[in-house]
């Protein structure tokens, strides 16, 4: 990595990272965000190892994802064409994310393209309908369920290491191909485009030390059937681990989740609606082999706390890795 791409992206990302936490620190007044009040951005995606380059070749990730995050009653959000009031979710997915890393540099760094696709069922309820698509008054509470397949997410990766020091330059898309209905409660996806971008940080040393940070911003389209356009999304994940053997490492995890910009467009009828929440928890990780192939399991989960906004609660997520084993290790 060159001294110049350092540079620049320690400059870029503090000033995110000052973006994404200053509302945290003095505090908004309060609104819902992001339509349904999901953001595309799952926070948490990224952890401990995340800037660290990985081998040459193709590789599979198979992740599973546990959520349940409610809002108290009297909190209103905008679905498809209502607006309801309270929300409480389960949601249960199987990222798949198929990855190929390049085994010549790029920009002097290892380039890596994947794909995620997001297979789950969501369970979701509310407590009454205020305001109907067609303005209709107020009627009684009901829950969706919904299964299938959920929206399409490309990633590329550049990464760039200088002995303890791994830095990271991403960019994730959003397709809009999972089952989703704006006059739904239940859905897989939110209905539009969008783009995320950001940088990541991983030290790592030979005593089994490590810490990695990760921020990024997400630019969401307009929800083409809904005339929704949710705000600027700007979102920082961490992970700390320290590793008493070669094979296994414990720590802990979490994430700031701060929207940056306003919700607009005709859809947007309860107004600005930002939001954030802070998530903490613990993780353990495991690398062995099977033959030929090298595995990499890690368990972690996060309780949330300071939601406003968006509904909160806890979420798990556990991540099995496969790669043809290399003498290099993990």
């Amino acid at each position: 990595m060159t001294a110049w791409a350092g540079r620049s992206s320690w400059s870029i990302g503090v000033a995110i990272v000052l973006a994404i936490l200053q509302p945290l620190c003095v505090g908004t007044p309060e609104a819902w965000a992001d339509e349904s009040g999901a953001s595309v951005w799952l926070p948490g995606q990224f952890a401990s190892f995340a800037a660290v380059p990985g081998d040459p070749g193709l590789s599979l990730e198979l992740l599973y994802y546990h959520r349940q995050a409610s809002a108290a009653a009297g909190r209103t959000f905008p679905v498809g064409g209502s607006i309801v009031a309270s929300i409480a979710t389960t949601e249960n997915y199987v990222f798949v994310t198929p990855t190929y890393t390049f085994a010549d540099p790029v920009l002097h760094g290892q380039l890596a393209l994947g794909v995620t696709f997001l297979p789950g069922t969501v369970d979701t309820s509310i407590g009454a309908t205020l305001t109907g698509p067609g303005g209709n008054g107020i009627s009684a509470g009901r829950s969706d369920v919904a299964g299938g397949m959920g929206d399409v997410y490309p990633l590329a990766t550049l990464k760039w290491n200088a002995g303890s020091q791994n830095f990271m330059a991403y960019t994730m898309g959003s397709i809009p191909a999972g089952v989703y209905d704006p006059n739904r409660l239940a859905g897989l996806g939110v209905g539009h485009w969008a783009i995320d971008g950001g940088f990541g940080y991983t030290f790592a040393n030979t005593s089994g030390i490590e810490a990695s940070v990760t921020l990024g911003l997400t630019y969401n389209f307009v929800n083409p059937q809904t005339q929704y356009q949710s705000g600027l999304d700007g979102h920082l994940d961490w992970g700390a681990s320290y590793s008493p053997t070669e094979s296994l490492y414990l720590g802990a995890v979490g994430y700031f989740y701060n929207q940056l910009g306003p919700d607009g467009g005709p859809g947007a009828r309860l107004g600005a609606f930002e939001s954030k929440v802070i998530g903490v928890g613990p993780q353990i990780g495991y690398a062995f082999s099977i033959g030929h192939m090298q595995l990499d399991v890690n368990l972690r989960g996060y309780a949330e706390f300071a939601a406003e906004n968006r509904p909160g609660g806890w979420n798990i997520w556990f991540t099995l890795g496969l790669q043809r084993a290399h003498a290099t290790g993990r």
